[in-house]
Formats: C-alpha cells, structure tokens, sequence
C-alpha cells in the first residue's frame, strides 16, 4: 500500500494530455465511450489524430457523443459499435466486427463499468458487476488478443479500476452474490477483479513474448454518471442527491478523471504491470502517477484462481502460458 504521506501531497506531476503526442494512424477500442470518463478518454485520443472505436450499449447516445466531439474536436475520426458487456453474445458479436472491419488495434481500453447498483443479473446469469466490469471485459479482451497482438509494434490493453478495489474481495464461495449482497462489497470484488486481470495477463503476455502490455488505472474521484445509477435503481433520492452534491464539493471532472487512462494508454514510461492513478490527495484527483496498488492485488496465486474461474465461467480461453505451470517440459496453456 502507499504510505500515508503519499496520500497527503500533491503530486508534482504536471502530465496531461498534451504529452500524448500524435496519435495519428493508430486505432484506439474504448467501452463505455459515450459518456463520463470513456467520452473524455474518446475525445483526447480523437483529438491527437487517433481512429476511435466507440465501443457502446445504446447507439443513439453514443451517436449524440460523437457529434458532441465533432462538435469540438477538429475533423475526429469515429466508428461506433454496438457492445453490451451484460450479454457474452454480444460481446462475441462485436468482437468479430471488430476483427473482420478493422486491419489494427493498437489501445484497447476496458473503461465501460457499473457501480454499486441493486443486486440484478447479466443475460448470462452473473452478477451484474462482476459480470459487466470483469467478465465482460475478461471475454472481449480475449476475443481481441489475435488482432492486438497482429498490430505492428506495442500493442497495450488497459483496464479500469477504482480506489475502492482496496476494500475489495474475490468471494469464490460467493462470487455472483446469491447468498449475501452488499452493493459496494460487490463493486469493489469486480474492481479488485480488474487489477488482478491486468497484472496476470500481462505476466502471460511477458511469458509469451508478446507485443502488448496489459496495465491498470483508476480515475480517483471524478463526476460522471456512474454514482448516480446506484440510488437511481434503488429509488433513493437521499442518496441520489447525497452523491450530486458530493460530486459537486469532492469530485474532479471527468476529463481530469480520464487522465489516468489517456496516460496509461500512451505514456512510454508506463510498462507492463503498472497502475496509473491521480497522484494528489488521498489518490482521489490531481495528475496522473505510477503508482502501487493494493497488496491483495498483487497476489499471483489469487490472480490464478480467479482467472481460472473466468475461464470456466465465461468458456473463452486464451492461447498464453502461464508462467507458474513451466517446467523443464515447457509451458502450458489457458484450457
């Protein structure tokens, strides 16, 4: 964990977007591009020459997005695809789109997420924010490996998370919430879920010798529509209206909130294994830094299980080895 006076000052760091440099040629994936932290994420890459794939659920809003962008951006490039990370077969669907319509991927960003929302079900049968925030991404990134790893030079894949997965907890016993569900304990496994997923795939990459590198972020605390969804489905307007005016005294923005991201996703000093988090107080907001995560998160024996649970649960599997099964045979694969 980072020690206390880390949390106390600001950071000194004064990266932002403009340090991206041109993006011009490559072609950045992100979920959840039309609104909050993966429309500003859109807009910053879209505003460096980038070709976004604006990975989204509902295709109206994200059409509004876009022309929302082109609206301030100079002359983007934007394609819109239809992805809902709650339906395996939709993210199968748009998965082959992808492979079939684009020639590179260069950044995939696994942004899109729900948080703290009543205990429901994806199509599939999983909890909601394990299904969404993890699987979905765990399936999509997957499906998309042949077509990064196809893409000429460094190739990254890079996933959200959140301050709260420190509080967070891989409940094998329980991992969908049938037997007890607390709304936040069920958003902080599915975002302690992220980093694990982002360290052990890229210590399957590494042990691959692939061309891309898997890194986790976390936007601190910025305003977007994510805490609202929660009291909005459960009907609570003092909650809902706790969290407008918390957003109002405490939150960054959410283009300050994407910082992160944009910096995880371009930066060459970030590498493999790396999470990126606003380095000002309590982590919460301020310019993005390299950063440690929690200690559970760095646990290899608990990112194997849960990756091997993610395997059985969702069937894909991936052509990596894992680099604890070698042996003086060789290496084995994901099956």
């Amino acid at each position: 964990m980072p020690d206390t006076l880390h949390f106390l000052v600001m950071s000194s760091d004064s990266w932002d977007p403009g340090a991206m440099g041109d993006q011009s040629g490559r072609t950045v994936l992100v979920t959840g591009a039309n609104s909050g932290i993966g429309f500003e994420v859109t807009k910053a890459f879209g505003a460096h020459g980038a070709h976004v794939i604006m990975a989204c659920r509902d295709l109206d809003r994200a059409r509004s997005a876009r022309e929302e962008i082109r609206n301030t951006v100079e002359e983007p490039t934007l394609s819109i695809e239809k992805l809902d990370l709650a339906d395996l077969n939709s993210v199968r669907a748009f998965a082959e789109t992808v492979q079939a319509d684009y020639s590179e991927l260069h950044v995939l960003c696994n942004n899109a997420g729900v948080m703290a929302i009543p205990r429901s079900e994806t199509v599939d049968g999983f909890e909601m924010q394990f299904g969404v925030n993890h699987l979905g991404h765990f399936v999509l990134t997957g499906l998309l490996l042949d077509k990064l790893e196809e893409t000429p030079g460094q190739s990254r894949v890079v996933t959200q998370s959140s301050g709260l997965h420190e509080r967070g907890e891989i409940d094998f016993d329980d991992l969908q919430g049938e037997q007890s569900y607390d709304r936040f304990d069920a958003y902080a496994q599915s975002k302690l879920a992220n980093v694990l997923f982002a360290y052990e795939l890229d210590r399957r990459l590494q042990a691959a010798d692939a061309e891309i590198t898997s890194v986790a972020c976390h936007p601190g605390y910025a305003a977007t529509n994510l805490q609202r969804r929660g009291p909005e489905q459960s009907g609570s307007r003092v909650r809902l209206w706790l969290m407008k005016v918390a957003n109002v005294v405490f939150a960054q923005s959410a283009a300050k909130g994407a910082l992160p991201m944009v910096r995880a996703a371009t930066d060459s000093e970030v590498t493999g294994g790396d999470y990126v988090g606003p380095g000002g107080l309590l982590n919460m907001r301020g310019a993005p830094e390299i950063q440690r995560s929690s200690d559970r998160s760095y646990d290899e024996t608990l990112a194997r299980e849960l990756w091997d649970v993610s395997v059985t649960l969702t069937g894909i599997s991936y052509d990596l080895p894992d680099p604890r099964a070698e042996s003086g045979s060789g290496s084995e694969t994901d099956e």
